[in-house]
């Protein structure tokens, strides 16, 4: 049976530029491609999952602007609950620049705006939805005492805590204890275990270190070569999809997004992670974050293969 899935996160309006290469400091590119596309990685998150099959309900905070509204346009298409989107009168919706190279590499700077308005207080009028869910998904582009007051809510309520520690930071050993599933990448490995991250010995260094730490499942994606999971009884290296990357912004999202759907529906942990593998390799094919998500019958085709 599905159950629904709360997304806790940030919503950003992405400005892309696709050029040959990112312009070094003080340095202009001419003839570079301009998009512009909902994003932010609680928002990506949340139509990754809803596109991939969830029941999704999203807590988040918005401006008062041209950004905001067509982000909740976004949200309601994708049939994703918004009566917890908060809208702040005083501050910007949040707004992404993103350089992307002819290979499909990005470089990014956010103004976060009101997404750092989603404080305790708002999120404590979601506490019911998020207390009565199945799976709490969040990331790290919301303040970080909101994060950890919703694992709070989820964890004294038995509801599973998926934790995609991005953009990197360092996070305290009460939030780690909380944690179902923790998802970083090889940077975000490195700043929360010190361990440099570019083998699979080092991988499984870092995820053991993670599980010492109190998180039940670490999984790690590793891009192109997929995702390494343990858990206190296994461990094991998931391959990714071959695909022709176009734009890897948001791939990660994807990923989280279509974990969230598995682990709701029951799946197996590894089935759960080629379902997200397939997923983000399809998310790296097409142009932009929540553009690029992909939809149910596209994942179950690739997952099949």
């Amino acid at each position: 049976m599905l159950k629904n899935i709360v997304v806790v996160g940030s919503s950003n309006s992405d400005l892309i530029i696709k050029a040959d290469r990112i312009p070094k400091p003080g340095e202009t590119i001419m003839g570079g491609k301009f998009y512009q596309a909902a994003g932010g990685k609680g928002a990506n998150q949340a139509v990754a999952a809803a596109r991939a099959g969830g029941d999704v309900s999203f807590v988040a905070c918005i401006g008062n602007d041209v950004f905001g509204e067509e982000a909740l346009k976004g949200f309601k298409k994708d049939n994703i609950n918004t009566d917890h989107v908060f809208v702040d009168e005083d501050e910007a919706s949040g707004t992404a620049l993103i350089l992307i190279d002819k290979n499909g590499e990005n470089s990014i700077a956010v103004a976060s705006g009101a997404n750092l308005s989603l404080d305790e207080t708002k999120l404590l009028k979601a506490s019911n939805t998020i207390s009565t869910s199945n799976v709490l998904l969040m990331q790290l582009e919301t303040p970080i005492e909101t994060v950890e007051s919703a694992a709070k809510i989820a964890y004294s309520n038995g509801v599973k805590v998926i934790l995609n520690p991005a953009p990197a930071n360092q996070l305290s050993n009460e939030l780690l204890e909380q944690i179902t599933i923790l998802t970083p990448n090889e940077t975000e490995a490195e700043m929360l275990t010190g361990i440099v991250v570019n083998d699979l010995e080092s991988t499984q260094k870092a995820a053991e270190l993670l599980l010492k730490k109190g998180v039940k499942i670490v999984v790690i994606t590793l891009g192109t070569k997929g995702a390494y999971y343990a858990t206190e009884k296994e461990s094991q290296l998931i391959s990714g999809f071959k695909v022709d990357a176009q734009d890897t912004t948001a791939a990660g999202d994807t990923f989280n997004g279509a974990l969230a759907v598995a682990i709701s529906e029951g799946k197996p942990l590894h089935d759960a992670i080629r379902f997200s593998n397939a997923a983000a390799a399809i998310s790296v094919t097409r142009i932009g974050a929540q553009p690029s998500a992909p939809y149910r019958d596209e994942i179950d085709q690739l997952y099949n293969q």
